[in-house]
């Protein structure tokens, strides 16, 4: 049986990453208890997860520094899955069950790759760009191996550069936007980031690069040996081990709407101090909106600032938000989908993977509730986040409720939540 612990703090921060990292540090600064919550074993997030030289690796450093010298509660190896009630969120340790009560609370929830189906792309060794980039980190080897990168989005090249340096072969990198999207883009750039990206475009060196290219199909027996890409207009197969592919990012907003958090457009919406539409309870990151590391650090403090009654020293740094908005709108401008990419599904093509759905058996339905009601599609492990960004892409979906637990539970922390309050919901397992 896990064992029940109860932690109670002034404002507590769930996710680990640059945006909760930010908004932990300049909130315990004022003198109150901060704690802040993350799933994996370290701070960090998937953006700084193993970093330790270069720029990223010094911002890594400077705020894990300041997060330790302001005293902050961290709590990692823990996954919030339920508010029982207002101020209290359940979370889910190796062992144990936590309670953890608050005044304030920081949601730095993150973000996570959108996948679109395709013929194949359930075959072992098709993963998402990120995803593979962080199995390596945590020891896969790479060397060797040939690794296409494919989708969108800035994630494709700093993939393929830190896949190439662990000693990967990159036979090609297909993106999807248009070569003039593309140089618009780097056009528009901020001096700063045009050197970041000259950077890493000269690691990337003598690795073909095709824009308006994307997968068409995976191939193998048992496990992947090829890939199908259109390239130039022809469809090109390219022998590989592994498809590292992804389609931008997708924010996380789910324990956001749990929290009853209004959502536009796919975001969590805030005002000025990135207070959400929840009395006491802020946003920060990418739930707020796509807009890359320093977006979310000036957001996570303007948020930490704001919970701990700072108004002042957070009108200091919206003027320097407003600019890493800027880059946030060029991402979404240059990055948007293609119409064609809607095609790219065949009708036996898995849709859902955790319920096995074909894309030929969702496409009667007219509504995310109309296909979960008739198919199951989204009440599997992952809740939707892999599905639901995809349908939401191919047939114009909306998600219209999120139930606890937000992700998959232990029974008997489930069985834990009998005799509690229970305001906003009747069910204690994912569903409609």
């Amino acid at each position: 049986m896990s064992r029940e612990s109860r932690e109670r703090f002034d404002v507590l921060v769930v996710g680990g990453g640059p945006a909760g990292m930010a908004a932990a540090a300049r909130a315990a600064e004022s003198a109150v208890r901060v704690g802040i919550v993350d799933d994996n074993a370290n701070l960090g997030g998937q953006i700084w997860r193993g970093e330790s030289r270069g720029h990223q690796g010094k911002d890594a450093a400077a705020w894990s520094e300041r997060v330790q010298a302001a005293r902050v509660t961290t709590l990692c190896g823990m996954r919030i899955f339920d508010q029982p009630e207002p101020g209290v969120l359940l979370a889910e340790g190796r062992k144990d069950l936590f309670e953890l009560s608050y005044k304030h609370l920081v949601l730095a929830t993150g973000a996570h790759e959108r996948f679109l189906p395709f013929p194949g792309w359930t075959l072992p060794n098709v993963m998402g760009a990120g995803g593979l980039q962080a199995m390596v980190k945590c020891g896969l080897p790479v060397r060797g191996k040939r690794v296409v990168v494919a989708g969108t989005g800035p994630l494709l090249l700093a993939v393929a550069a830190y896949l190439r340096k662990h000693g990967a072969e990159i036979p090609m990198i297909c993106e999807q936007a248009s070569w003039n999207s593309l140089a618009w883009f780097g056009a528009s750039l901020s001096a700063r980031k045009l050197m970041q990206a000259l950077q890493l475009r000269k690691q990337l060196s003598g690795i073909p690069f095709a824009a308006n290219s994307w997968p068409l199909a995976a191939h193998g027996r048992q496990t992947l040996e090829s890939v199908a890409v259109l390239r130039r207009g022809k469809t090109e197969t390219i022998p590989c081990d592994y498809l590292a592919c992804g389609f931008h990012l997708v924010p996380n907003i789910e324990l956001p709407l749990l929290l009853g958090c209004e959502v536009q457009s796919g975001s969590v919406r805030v005002d000025d101090f990135q207070e959400t539409t929840v009395s006491r309870v802020y946003c920060a990151g990418e739930p707020t909106g796509i807009g890359g590391v320093e977006l979310s650090i000036v957001e996570g403090q303007i948020a930490g600032l704001a919970a701990t009654g700072r108004t002042t020293e957070a009108k200091q740094l919206l003027s320097e938000r407003e600019k890493a908005r800027s880059f946030a709108h060029l991402l979404e401008r240059t990055f948007r989908l293609r119409g064609e990419l809607r095609s790219l599904p065949s009708s036996d093509t898995i849709a859902c993977r955790c319920e096995d759905i074909s894309y030929f058996r969702l496409r009667p339905h007219t509504s995310w509730r109309e296909a979960k009601l008739h198919t199951r599609c989204g009440m599997g492990p992952c809740q939707g986040r892999v599905c639901g960004p995809a349908t939401q892409f191919l047939f114009g979906w909306d998600p219209d409720s999120v139930r606890p637990p937000v992700f998959p539970a232990r029974v008997e922390n489930l069985a834990a939540l009998t005799g509690r309050a229970q305001p906003q919901h009747s069910e204690t397992t994912g569903g409609l």
